[in-house]
């Protein structure tokens, strides 16, 4: 029974020193802070304007397409076997490089996404890193994420916002 206890009080001495050494954990409304860089609002219209850009293109190169098919298909009763077998042939290649077009669009705007917002997630967790030293937070958790159960502790969003000179 006399280790029984003793085994107690070491339990209940590391819980206390564990307890005594609370960590901070601050939340921050990641998306608002984004959505408030001039950085990331100029990344946005860019990206934007690349991929109107783009999908003009695609959208001149498919309604050309549709144009040659309508025709194809209605004089095609008129048009020997051959002259129709090159057709449908033309038609197909016509589809491909059109859906290569939307694919390689994609690409490049994936990577344009990542040029571009690649100087504006370092700059934000630079700040990040900066206000959680400054305030000895042990963690920081995104609002937004469905990752965060509880929000009961101080809010980063203002002092990040502050850091990058967004208040």
């Amino acid at each position: 029974m006399k280790k029984l206890s003793v085994l107690f009080g070491a339990v209940m001495m590391f819980v206390s020193v564990g307890m005594a050494k609370a960590q901070k954990i601050a939340t921050l409304d990641l998306v608002s802070v984004l959505n408030a860089m001039p950085e990331k609002k100029k990344a946005d219209t860019d990206l934007k304007a690349f991929l109107d850009v783009k999908e003009a293109e695609i959208k001149k190169k498919t309604d050309a397409m549709q144009t040659k098919y309508a025709l194809y298909t209605k004089e095609a009763p008129s048009k020997t076997e051959a002259e129709n077998k090159v057709r449908q042939e033309e038609m197909q290649k016509l589809q491909t490089e059109a859906q290569q077009m939307s694919e390689r669009a994609q690409k490049d705007l994936a990577e344009k996404e990542k040029l571009a917002y690649a100087p504006i997630e370092k700059k934000v967790m630079d700040a990040v890193n900066k206000v959680a030293k400054a305030n000895s937070y042990d963690y920081i958790m995104d609002t937004n994420s469905t990752g965060l159960i509880y929000k009961g502790g101080p809010d980063a969003t203002a002092a990040v916002k502050k850091e990058l000179g967004l208040q």
